[in-house]
């Protein structure tokens, strides 16, 4: 493939394409055709949104085999979804709660994005708690909408995760912008910028070690999810709110931020007067968790395996730079398949088997999922399934294969 920026053309194969040319892509094949190819929207998606397409034969047999499915799988079947738009159309896949939601994804619509730029750039705590101040609502109003969407199903909320460097402009047009608007010398936007900077910011000050560093994240976050679950309560909703700390390594890193969750969420409580019944619990990506996890089982009440960064660490791949050798990998039959698409069940596998065994050792009841991209793969959701989990969590869009392969996995078990 050539590309021309100067003349804005592609050319590849004996073909040449200009700036405003037509590509048809088929997503479930790869394959690019030339020129404008006619589509129609799915059947199956089409019934989810409107009960009138519901006659479509395609939709009809979609609902039977996924009828057959949920009579046979012993495995529930979760998404990932951020906003009530993302719950409505997974629930009407099919889905049993939310096994995911990122709350950073929250975090960049709209004004918010610069209440967590004025966070960042506070001196002090009394500067960065009147800024996380102005976040509170938004996120309170957005788990509102997701509770009221998976009435009477779990829903799992993920405290911040990524790197503050994330939600920070890097270009010099930006970085200007941001020093007007949040009213400081463009000298300190500059400053912060870089001292934000980390050499592997996925290994970095992320995760759990955010709110280690700036425990008033962790209050705010707590403070949202438990008074939108007493409003939403209040309404006769039943809400099933369950408080994710990511990326813990040791089970002090978990006490730590346990103990204020527990007291934020506590206070909350007892001032709206409503019985909200939660649940805290951790994502095991990093391997040390999993090898420990009968001790971070004393204090995590479920675990939900982030299988995209525990992949991550195991192999030392960088997942965002995977692609420059694992094409070499798949050729030579060096790896069976990517293991960020299908779950490594030799090595990776058994750190979830090992996380899974030891934390019900010493937590008998302990819910167990999936959430990362393994969940919506049929080969990884049978290994799921011979772990013992008790649930996977996909992209909304996937939850009907989910569910399928569930099945398969229950039926193969038997045989």
């Amino acid at each position: 493939m050539v590309i021309d920026y100067k003349k804005k053309t592609l050319r590849m194969s004996g073909k040449t394409l200009k700036a405003g040319d037509w590509l048809s892509l088929n997503g479930s094949t790869g394959n690019v055709y030339k020129g404008q190819i006619p589509t129609e929207s799915s059947p199956v998606v089409a019934a989810v949104k409107k009960a009138s397409a519901r006659k479509h034969p395609i939709y009809k047999m979609y609902k039977q085999i996924s009828d057959w499915s949920d009579e046979f799988r012993k495995m529930n079947v979760r998404a990932n979804a951020d906003t009530p738009d993302d719950a409505k159309m997974a629930r009407g896949f099919g889905a049993e709660g939310i096994g995911l939601c990122r709350t950073e994804h929250m975090f960049f619509e709209g004004d918010r994005i610069w209440a967590i730029r004025e966070f960042i750039l506070a001196e002090d705590l009394k500067g960065r708690k009147k800024a996380i101040a102005k976040l509170l609502p938004y996120q309170r109003k957005d788990f509102e909408g997701l509770f009221r969407a998976m009435n009477n199903l779990p829903v799992t909320i993920r405290l911040l995760d990524p790197p503050l460097h994330e939600f920070v402009p890097h270009s010099a047009r930006d970085m200007k912008e941001m020093a007007k608007r949040v009213g400081v010398p463009l000298a300190k936007v500059e400053e912060r910028v870089k001292q934000l900077h980390e050499f592997n910011p996925m290994l970095g000050h992320r995760g759990c070690r955010l709110s280690i560093t700036y425990p008033e994240l962790c209050v705010m976050q707590t403070r949202a999810i438990i008074e939108a679950a007493c409003n939403v309560a209040k309404k006769k909703v039943r809400v099933l709110p369950e408080i994710m700390i990511p990326l813990i390594g040791t089970k002090a890193e978990l006490d730590f931020l346990e103990q204020i969750v527990r007291d934020t969420a506590e206070k909350v409580i007892k001032n709206k007067g409503v019985k909200v019944k939660y649940l805290v619990g951790t994502m095991i990506e990093i391997p040390r968790a999993a090898l420990t996890a009968d001790e971070i089982a004393e204090t995590a009440e479920f675990f939900s395996f982030g299988t995209n960064d525990l992949t991550q660490m195991s192999f030392g791949f960088s997942r965002d730079d995977i692609g420059s050798f694992l094409p070499d990998y798949l050729n030579e039959k060096i790896l069976p398949a990517d293991p960020f698409a299908q779950l490594d069940a030799t090595g990776v596998g058994q750190l979830v088997q090992m996380g899974v065994q030891k934390g019900r050792e010493t937590r008998p009841n302990l819910k167990c999922g999936i959430c990362g991209e393994h969940g919506g793969d049929p080969a990884s959701i049978k290994f799921c399934a011979k772990a013992g989990l008790d649930y996977v969590s996909c992209s909304p869009y996937r939850v009907p294969i989910a569910r399928l392969a569930a099945a398969q996995a229950a039926i193969s078990s038997k045989m």
